[in-house]
């Protein structure tokens, strides 16, 4: 099982806050011979379902040298993880959870504008210190 990311508690704890439960810390799921391991999954129970809306949820800190060489990282998972949950026909929705720091430095700039003009990945924005979402951008 892979190591935790620096702000996976951190996350998890914005979660919590923001109304949702915690099913699985981390989320194992089985594709062929291969085993892959997405940080978290929560679940929040609506007014007008019964079953409620399922989340995946992958923590990406962003601290490495490079910010492009993190994204290149990050969305190579995010896509590989999304692809596995498709294929299992599982109804969870996956976000990449990232520190609005690094939204501004990334998602503000044209590189981050294409991925998110052609809804190529969900984002889950949190505030480090406080603990809590500050965005969700679908």
């Amino acid at each position: 099982m892979p190591a935790k990311d620096i702000y996976h508690d951190c996350v998890k704890n914005a979660l919590i806050k923001d109304g949702w439960k915690i099913t699985d810390d981390p989320l194992s799921l089985k594709i062929g011979k291969k085993d892959i391991f997405i940080d978290l999954a929560a679940e929040k129970l609506l007014a007008a379902e019964k079953q409620g809306k399922k989340i995946a949820v992958e923590v990406k800190s962003f601290i490495g040298i490079s910010e492009v060489e993190d994204l290149k990282n990050a969305l190579g998972q995010y896509i590989l993880y999304e692809k596995v949950l498709r294929r299992i026909e599982s109804k969870i929705i996956l976000y990449l959870a990232i520190r609005d720091t690094v939204f501004i430095k990334i998602f503000t700039e044209e590189i981050g504008k294409i991925l998110l003009e052609d809804n190529t990945l969900k984002l889950i924005v949190f505030d480090s210190q406080e603990e809590v979402i500050t965005k969700w951008i679908n």
